[in-house]
C-alpha cells in the first residue's frame, strides 16, 4: 500500500511541483546507491569492478552535490523523498550478495549486474528531470543534471563493456 506520509503539504499539480518533487526523490536515490556502492566495494575482490565502483562512488558524490545545487536554484533546501525504486534495487542487492557470500565469482557478477540495474534507473530519471527541466526553463538544472546524466551513462557503458568477461569467468 503507497504511504503518503512523505508527500508535498500540498498535491502535485504542475510541471514545477512534479519536478521538485522528482529532485528530492532522486536525492534520496542517490544517496541509497552511495552507502549501497560503500557496501558493494567491500565485498568485491575483483579489481577491475572495484575500481569501477570506486570511481562511480566519487561520482555519485559530485552528483549528490549537483543535486544540491538543482535545490539551490529552485530555492529550497535539499530534501528527501523516499525513492521505493531506488530502496527496492538495494534492498534486491544487499539480498543477493548475502545468497551469493560463498561464491565470489558468482558475487562479483551479482554486484556487476546490480550497479548496471542502478545505471539504468538513474539514466531514466535523470532523462525525464533534464526534459522536465528545459520544459520550465530552469537551464542551470540542465546542466548539473547533464553532468549527473553523462556519468551514469557512462559508468552504464563500462559495465555493459566488463559483462562478457565476468559470465565467463562463472562457466
Amino acid at each position: 500500500m503507497v504511504q503518503l506520509t512523505e508527500r508535498p503539504v500540498s498535491r502535485i499539480t504542475n510541471l514545477q511541483e512534479k519536478f521538485v518533487y522528482e529532485i528530492c526523490a532522486m536525492y534520496d536515490a542517490e544517496q541509497r546507491f552511495w552507502e549501497a556502492q560503500q557496501m558493494m566495494l567491500q565485498c568485491c575482490q575483483n579489481s577491475q569492478l572495484k575500481s569501477l565502483i570506486e570511481t562511480h562512488i566519487r561520482e555519485t558524490e559530485q552528483q549528490i552535490q549537483n543535486l544540491e545545487q538543482v535545490f539551490n536554484t529552485l530555492g529550497q533546501q535539499p530534501k528527501r523523498i523516499t525513492c521505493d525504486a531506488a530502496a527496492g534495487l538495494v534492498s534486491d542487492g544487499q539480498k543477493f550478495m548475502l545468497l551469493a557470500a560463498e561464491s565470489q565469482k558468482i558475487l562479483t557478477l551479482g554486484l556487476a549486474a546490480a550497479q548496471a540495474k542502478v545505471e539504468q534507473l538513474e539514466i531514466a530519471c535523470y532523462r525525464g528531470l533534464i526534459q522536465v527541466a528545459e520544459k520550465i526553463g530552469k537551464q542551470d538544472a540542465v546542466k548539473l543534471l547533464q553532468q549527473n546524466l553523462q556519468q551514469e551513462e557512462q559508468t552504464a557503458k563500462k559495465l555493459e563493456q566488463h559483462m562478457p568477461e565476468l559470465l565467463k569467468e562463472c562457466k
